[in-house]
């Protein structure tokens, strides 16, 4: 596997590595992707930030109702500014992190559209695997690549099809739509509800209790190592479980 942006400068000690998770189409699950990879990167000890572009706050939300007991993920807040507040002060992003992660808004194009591209190392884009998603989602990769930003800043583009129903694991129309574009498809998230329970509890799939999510951990695994570049070494179902084997926590 070819290694992400920034990963060698990683190894070393030093560099951040930003990813961008973002589509036009509202309700893709920009928010369950973005807090599910920060959950991954602070279990496994990673500096983490999650940057959130969308009015709405949902990952911000989410980083209030985390327990002090779990990992510290700093939280970044990029929406668009109100009267009385400072958007560069809310968008800090501390020195030690080394994966910040950005979840982009719904609806985004132009200026903003670039900003973010050129934020980014690395750019993930969940999409249900239905037509009218799949329409839009074409219509807005199209207008990513045609910013030129992509191949002059040679940021990589990765498809995550989300809530994928157990009878449909495979649905032909998205995985045509990708090779038309010549653009992987690099995880599949089965349509379930630990991803709402974690969601709801401020922690991540990889932050429950073993055996809760043992599978949607599994079917994550191709993103992250997507992301960074890297095989994991011992994929498990459960990384904090793995952490206390090896004494990390």
């Amino acid at each position: 596997m070819m290694p992400a942006p920034g990963a060698e400068e990683q190894k070393r000690g030093c560099g951040m590595n930003t990813t961008l998770v973002i589509n036009r189409k509202g309700g893709a699950g920009k928010t369950t992707v973005s807090i599910n990879l920060a959950s991954y990167f602070v279990t496994a000890n990673v500096a983490t930030t999650i940057m959130d572009y969308d009015p709405q706050g949902s990952s911000l939300h989410w980083l209030k109702l985390r327990s002090p007991a779990l990992g510290k993920i700093h939280g970044s807040n990029a929406a668009p500014e109100k009267f009385g507040q400072l958007r560069s002060f809310g968008m800090y992003v501390p020195s030690e992190t080394k994966q910040l992660i950005i979840d982009a808004p719904g609806g985004v194009s132009g200026v903003l559209l670039q900003e973010l591209l050129c934020r980014a190392n690395c750019v993930l884009i969940p999409v249900t695997p239905s037509s009218i998603d799949i329409h839009a989602t074409a219509h807005f990769i199209k207008d990513v690549l045609l910013t030129g930003i992509v191949r002059t800043r040679k940021i990589r583009i990765g498809v995550v099809a989300n809530r994928v129903r157990r009878s449909m694991p495979v649905y032909q129309p998205l995985e045509r739509f990708l090779k038309a574009l010549n653009l992987d498809l690099i995880g599949r998230l089965l349509d379930s509800d630990a991803f709402v329970r974690a969601a709801e509890t401020g922690s991540g799939i990889f932050e429950m209790a073993p055996g809760l999510a043992s599978t949607e951990c599994r079917q994550f695994t191709p993103i992250i190592e997507w992301v960074t570049g890297e095989k994991l070494e011992a994929p498990c179902a459960n990384v904090y479980q793995f952490n206390l084997r090896l004494g990390g926590i």
